[in-house]
């Protein structure tokens, strides 16, 4: 032993969110992952907040997430109807605060009008075209989305799904265990 301690990652999520026209839709899938062995195949990394205006998905450490997910729960009390404001305020705690600091994770974020990723360097990036994607199949949703997005007429919730699919079949990370939320 050289005293170097070996610590697998904790993989496992595809987040795939889209927001247009005054409707969104966030779903995962629910693989959880150590290294080469599933750990659970039917997580739910998909909360409704702030009385189901807003959905929020996370990916990474689970225990990181849900103390995210409560912060944010509470700025979006704080700044009711202020979805963009409560996501920068989030992303600033998560910076400057010590304990939130070390915390592994990243949120896709929903509503009717904006898709938003936040990560714990300090960054929220709203998504241009309305589709944010993370976790360890999130390319792969975040294309396959674009590309229904661009030539079907398929409903958010559908293009969520398929694309959620499409992650399953490439990913070794993702399954098709799917959870989606949607705000009409």
């Amino acid at each position: 032993m050289n005293g170097h301690r070996n610590h697998e990652t904790i993989h496992g999520t595809t987040i795939l969110g889209i927001s247009r026209d005054g409707k969104a839709a966030l779903g995962s899938d629910g693989q959880v992952s150590l290294g080469d062995m599933t750990l659970k195949h039917s997580a739910n990394k998909v909360r409704r907040l702030g009385d189901g205006p807003v959905i929020v998905g996370f990916a990474g450490a689970v225990a990181d997430s849900l103390t995210l997910l409560e912060r944010f729960e509470a700025q979006l009390a704080k700044y009711p109807g202020k979805f963009e404001r409560a996501a920068v305020e989030l992303a600033k705690e998560w910076r400057t605060d010590r304990s939130l600091s070390r915390l592994e994770a990243n949120l896709a974020m929903v509503d009717g009008h904006k898709a938003l990723l936040v990560a714990g360097s300090g960054e929220v990036i709203e998504a241009e075209d309305g589709i944010v994607a993370t976790g360890s199949g999130g390319a792969y949703a975040l294309s396959a989305a674009r590309v229904l997005v661009r030539h079907t007429q398929l409903s958010i919730h559908d293009v969520v799904e398929e694309s959620l699919r499409v992650a399953a079949e490439i990913c070794v990370y993702t399954n098709d265990h799917i959870t989606i939320e949607v705000i009409e």
